[in-house]
């Protein structure tokens, strides 16, 4: 999602500065255009170097370990790397008078069981992963009503597309696919592969998060951002393989403790930003798909910090 925000950004003449310690990104990705500093978020130092140096006028925060399943392994670093490094961000950005904050959250934070997902429902997040998102919407809120730091929060879902990890096991079931393809490997899924989301094309979402900060009714608003067409994961599966040319070979694995079936609502972001573009799955994935073919396949790397290995999926050892 960065490197197509930055790309978007650069199409309308902003001067654009992207941090980033490419934990799970690639330098190639990052536009030319652009000015790249390499470090963390949790890095109070480096944030408050950069925001010393470029009197920014707009935050975009994308930068956390998007990892859902994982987070409730990584407790520890789900926190420092997702919660304490946004805080840092928000410190500087009360400091420094940045104009709008925008910040993309999740729909990690509602919970399960509450279908199709409004952003005026009460969010019950089931994962430390969720639970961190939900606390940065709660502190923004707190400081715009303490300091007048204006943000836009979009809580955006399964997203997919042109630059994403390929080599992340635990992360992006489309990249997991794709890569597993290209590796001649078989799709993994866990359980029994009923489980339905609606997968978000990036080029969809992207010129709406760009935009948000011109865009005065929404300032401080919530905003659901994404595909409205629901699949199961098996019929991902199939379109994936579609998608490559591939014959599509399954290995089910023993089922997670995940939320089953997750979509949600964008009448709130239609009012505010009219009609949301909406690329059809099996154009999307073609799209990806002939992106990851060129760019070949990435050796899955495993997390090296598990900090609780019980009820571990024996995959994520590995």
């Amino acid at each position: 999602m960065g490197s197509h925000l930055c790309r978007h950004l650069l199409s309308l003449n902003h001067r654009v500065i992207v941090l980033d310690d490419l934990s799970g990104g690639f330098i190639e990705n990052i536009p030319e255009q652009s000015i790249f500093v390499k470090g963390s978020i949790v890095c109070t130092e480096t944030v408050t170097n950069l925001f010393e140096e470029y009197s920014f006028d707009y935050v975009y925060h994308l930068a956390a370990y998007a990892a859902e399943g994982l987070s409730h392994f990584i407790r520890k670093f789900n926190y420092e790397n997702n919660l304490i490094g946004s805080i840092n961000l928000i410190n500087a950005s009360i400091k420094y008078k940045v104009e709008c904050f925008v910040f993309t959250s999740s729909i990690a934070v509602y919970g399960r069981g509450q279908l199709p997902m409004h952003e005026d429902m009460t969010p019950l997040p089931e994962d430390p992963y969720g639970i961190a998102k939900l606390a940065i919407e709660q502190d923004l809120k707190c400081a715009y009503e303490m300091f007048g730091l204006k943000h836009v929060i979009f809580r955006p879902h399964n997203v997919y597309g042109e630059y994403q990890n390929l080599g992340d096991k635990y992360r992006n079931v489309v990249g997991i696919f794709m890569n597993q393809l290209m590796k001649n490997e078989p799709l993994t899924i866990f359980g029994d592969g009923t489980q339905t989301r609606a997968f978000s094309y990036v080029g969809d979402i992207i010129p709406i998060i760009a935009k948000s900060v011109s865009v005065p009714k929404a300032q401080n608003q919530i905003f659901n951002i994404g595909a409205d067409v629901q699949f199961t994961v098996n019929q991902l599966a199939n379109e994936v393989c579609k998608a490559l040319g591939e014959e599509t070979k399954i290995n089910y694995l023993q089922a997670r403790n995940e939320v089953a079936h997750a979509y949600s609502s964008h009448d709130k972001a239609e009012s505010i930003f009219g009609t949301l573009p909406s690329t059809p799955l099996h154009e999307g994935l073609s799209k990806m798909g002939a992106w990851a073919l060129k760019t070949g396949s990435k050796k899955s790397n495993t997390f090296s910090n598990i900090e609780i290995t019980d009820n571990l999926p024996p995959s994520w050892i590995e």
